[in-house]
């Protein structure tokens, strides 16, 4: 498909009414929806990346607390949290759009990845089986995915990502995969310091982004930075509510996470050869001229960033 039929299509789908159920059926017979275990294996790999990432930093998942940034169509990371002994989950976004069967089909198939789940996260295999077959029968038996976990995992939307109605210090972890690149600065800068005011001392930020233009994903003609040859103004034309993309690069993120309070203490980002040699290819535009051409070739990343501690008391 083209990338300006896409565009136009979401852009028309984000103005009618019914148009997120529509949106959704789409997503199901041509969408990311369509091969459900490719994608689930996809995002459970990413989940493994964030705990192998995190425990780098000295987080574990067993008896953590965490708040996760946009929660899609199902619960995939609340629910590898959950069985990786997690204390808490609680999973909010914009909008209302998690399904309770994808939600139902997540957690029968995820039984696949239980032993990936059970090493990242240093439990037994047979409780995390055990923990996986009985959140099964309570989805069956009609349960809320809060009642099916004992409480452990919440939903939340839509919900201000920046005014949360978590208390302070509550929090040992905010992370995202996949969203911030689709959020307006604004509301990231938000974001950011809502996680501030949650977050434990010494609590972190884990995020995971693709700075990439998402429409590469459908259309071959084009590449992953073929977006920043566009103004403001053109790029509004193919921006919706369904796939907004604010084309903020990797650098921008870490220095809005700096300037709410963290210190970061791991960052991913490179710029990709590929990526290099896509950007030679393409007419960027002036707007993105303060970005040197490696920051320009960053896409995928990840980061991380630390609360300061609060030093004990003499």
């Amino acid at each position: 498909m083209h990338w300006r039929v896409k565009g136009a299509l979401q852009k028309f789908l984000s103005a009618v009414p019914c148009g997120g159920h529509l949106h959704y059926l789409l997503q199901r017979r041509a969408g990311d929806l369509k091969d459900f275990d490719r994608e689930l294996d996809t995002k459970v790999e990413a989940w493994r990346l964030m705990a192998n990432q995190l425990r780098s930093v000295g987080i574990a998942i067993p008896h953590g607390r965490f708040l996760e940034i946009g929660s899609g169509w199902y619960p995939t990371f609340p629910i590898c949290l959950y069985l990786g002994g997690a204390q808490s989950v609680h999973t909010v976004d914009l909008r209302r759009q998690m399904r309770r069967r994808l939600t139902l089909d997540c957690a029968i198939r995820i039984a696949l990845r239980v032993p990936a789940i059970a090493k990242a996260t240093g439990r037994d295999t047979r409780d995390v089986f055990e923990q996986q077959r009985a959140l099964v029968r309570a989805l069956l038996r009609g349960s809320s995915l809060e009642r099916a976990t004992g409480g452990v995992v919440r939903y939340s939307a839509p919900t201000d990502v920046g005014a949360t109605d978590r208390a302070a210090s509550s929090v040992d972890v905010v992370f995202s995969n996949s969203v911030l690149e689709h959020v307006q600065r604004p509301v990231i800068e938000r974001s950011f310091a809502e996680a501030r005011r949650i977050l434990r001392s010494g609590g972190v930020i884990f995020h995971s982004a693709n700075c990439g233009d998402h429409y590469a994903h459908v259309d071959s003609t084009i590449n992953q930075l073929n977006y920043l040859r566009y103004s403001e103004a053109e790029w509004k034309k193919w921006n919706s509510a369904f796939l907004y993309q604010n084309r903020l690069r990797a650098i921008d993120f870490t220095t809005m996470a700096r300037a709410a309070g963290f210190t970061i203490e791991l960052d991913t980002s490179r710029p990709d050869p590929d990526r290099l040699a896509e950007l030679a290819a393409i007419d960027v535009h002036p707007q993105f001229a303060h970005y040197s051409r490696d920051q320009l070739a960053i896409t995928n990343f990840d980061f991380v960033g630390r609360k300061p501690a609060r030093l004990a008391p003499d």
